[in-house]
C-alpha cells in the first residue's frame, strides 16, 4: 500500500514548505531571527506552519520585485507567533538548514517545493573564521555584546553563521554567505572580515 504524503513531503522527496519572505536579511542555519510584520504573505505562511508542523522556508526577496526571491532559503522552526496589539506578529524563527528552491506554487503565501542543501564540514576552516570574526568583534563591542545574548549554540559554525546574519554587509554579500556550504563561508569570512576591519579603520 503506498504510503500517504505527510504535510511537508513532495512526491520527489523534496519538502512543501510555506514561503515566508525576507527583505534585506538572511536566516542562517542555527541562528534565530525575529521580527515584526503586518505583510500578508509572511501572515499566511506563518498560519499555514501552523497547520504543517510549524516549519518554513525563510528566503529573501529580490531587489527586482517582492515576488522574485533567491534561489537558496533557510528551512526554519516557528519558535514564536505573537498577535500584537496595534496589529502584526512578532514571529521568532529558529535557523534549522539551507534549501534550495525547486519551484514556488500559490500566492499569499508561496509554497516552495525545496531541496534540502548538505553544510558541508567545515574541518580547520572555521578556527581561521572564529579568529577573524573574534579580531573584528574586538572592534566592535556592541555587536559582540548583540551576537553573545543571541548565540544559543557553542559550537563553533553556530558562532560563524549568527555572526554572517548580523555583519554590516550588503544584502547581496549576506545572500553570498548563504549560498555557500559551511566550508566555503568560513574561507570567505576568514578572508573578507579582515579587509572590511582595514576599510573601517581607513588604513
Amino acid at each position: 500500500m503506498p504510503r500517504t504524503m505527510e504535510p511537508g513531503d513532495a512526491p520527489s522527496g523534496n519538502l512543501l514548505l510555506p514561503v515566508l519572505p525576507l527583505r534585506e536579511i538572511c536566516l542562517f542555519p542555527e541562528a534565530s531571527l525575529t521580527l515584526v510584520t503586518a505583510a500578508l504573505p509572511a501572515l499566511k505562511a506563518v498560519e499555514v506552519a501552523h497547520r504543517t508542523g510549524g516549519r518554513v522556508l525563510a528566503v529573501c526577496t529580490k531587489d527586482e520585485g517582492p515576488r522574485e526571491t533567491h534561489a537558496v532559503g533557510t528551512i526554519a522552526q516557528l519558535a514564536e507567533d505573537l498577535s500584537l496589539a496595534e496589529g502584526g506578529h512578532r514571529v521568532e524563527l529558529d535557523g534549522q538548514r539551507r534549501a534550495r528552491v525547486v519551484s514556488l506554487m500559490g500566492m499569499d503565501p508561496w509554497v516552495a517545493e525545496a531541496t534540502p542543501l548538505p553544510e558541508g564540514n567545515p574541518g580547520d576552516h572555521w578556527g581561521p573564521a572564529v579568529e577573524a570574526l573574534a579580531r573584528y568583534l574586538h572592534a566592535h563591542a556592541d555587536l559582540r555584546s548583540f551576537l553573545d545574548q543571541q548565540r544559543r549554540s557553542k559550537e563553533p559554525m553556530a558562532w560563524v553563521n549568527l555572526a554572517c546574519q548580523h555583519l554590516p554587509i550588503t544584502a547581496t554579500a549576506r545572500q553570498k554567505l548563504l549560498d555557500a556550504d559551511a566550508p566555503e563561508r568560513c574561507l570567505k569570512i576568514s578572508r573578507g572580515l579582515d579587509a572590511l576591519l582595514r576599510k573601517e579603520q581607513g588604513s
